[in-house]
């Protein structure tokens, strides 16, 4: 572009044509909506997230079980884990099969786990109505996964940040947990989201997972 039709975007907001935010956008590795705010239509960001959503599981368990598992096998440059314990993935040998070779090929695994002497597990125990429950199945995922602690390219965090929804990453593809007051996480719909450039559902989910991975911390030593 002529640098002189840049220089009206920025100094006397003119707003570029589609192709040109979108070009500028993918140079710059920044969303196009946090460059041009109100370039788009509600009508065409509405439409743009209904575009996101691939499917709507009604309980976790519904989830198909190999899905899980082709995401991770899949992945290129990132998966991320936000549970509080996630049994389900933590108990099969093949997910941790399929982290280590992840890591091995270069991607880059980030596993959030709850804190379970937080008052943020006490009360989620407190509201599925199984009091310590919640804690000791933090600790037992703590002990599963043990054998990838140290692996290059993994790397397990700790958070007390109040667990609106699990989220589990990878690369583009990402699954949410919903998370209903009093019900068990198994029990909770699932929402298969894919991103899509330019629309913002993943984008929400995925900024809020790095706000919990800046505050979270190591492990215990002791859990490790």
């Amino acid at each position: 572009m002529d640098a002189k039709t840049v220089e009206r975007w920025i100094l006397k907001n003119r707003e570029p044509y589609r192709r040109h935010r979108q070009a500028a956008a993918a140079k710059l590795q920044i969303d196009e909506d946090y460059l041009w705010p109100d370039a788009k239509s509600e009508i065409q960001r509405l439409d743009e997230a209904d575009a996101e959503i691939v499917h709507v599981y009604p309980h976790r368990s519904s989830v198909p079980p190999d899905l899980w598992l082709q995401f991770a096998e899949r992945a290129t440059t990132e998966i991320g884990v936000l549970v509080h314990a996630g049994v389900h993935l933590a108990e099969n040998p093949r997910w941790h099969r399929a982290l280590a070779d992840r890591a091995r090929s270069g991607v880059c695994v980030r596993m959030l786990l709850g804190d379970p002497d937080s008052p943020e597990i006490a009360r989620r125990g407190e509201e599925e109505e199984i009091g310590e429950g919640v804690a000791y199945k933090v600790r037992e995922v703590m002990k599963l996964y043990r054998p990838l602690y140290g692996t290059p390219g993994i790397e397990f965090r700790a958070h007390c940040s109040t667990l609106h929804n699990s989220l589990y990453r990878f690369d583009d593809e990402m699954l949410v947990n919903t998370q209903v007051y009093g019900v068990s996480a198994p029990l909770t719909p699932v929402l298969h989201l894919r991103r899509v450039a330019g629309a913002q559902l993943v984008l929400t989910y995925q900024h809020s997972f790095e706000k919990v991975w800046v505050s979270a911390v190591p492990l215990p030593r002791q859990a490790l």
